[in-house]
């Protein structure tokens, strides 16, 4: 199990837009470097990436959640 970490603190978002579908789900494939989100500080995005391949297991965080550095975002299942 590997656990992808914020980076930032920020509001954290699973949508490249409030219209748009999530980067990902739990339960679907990632490669590490894939954008899973991104967080928000003072109007600016920046993208938050898998650490490793395999499947998202769980999100720890909502859509808009606040988050501080090192706060664990989701659980990869390592393949």
């Amino acid at each position: 199990m590997t656990e992808i970490q914020s980076p930032l603190p920020g509001v954290f978002y699973r949508r490249p837009s409030p219209d748009k579908d999530p980067f990902v789900r739990d339960g679907d494939p990632v490669e590490a470097g894939q954008v899973i989100g991104l967080i928000e500080v003072m109007k600016q995005f920046s993208e938050v990436q898998s650490d490793a391949a395999g499947t998202i297991q769980a999100f720890e965080v909502e859509d808009g959640d606040m988050v501080n550095p090192g706060d664990v975002i989701a659980v990869v299942a390592e393949s």
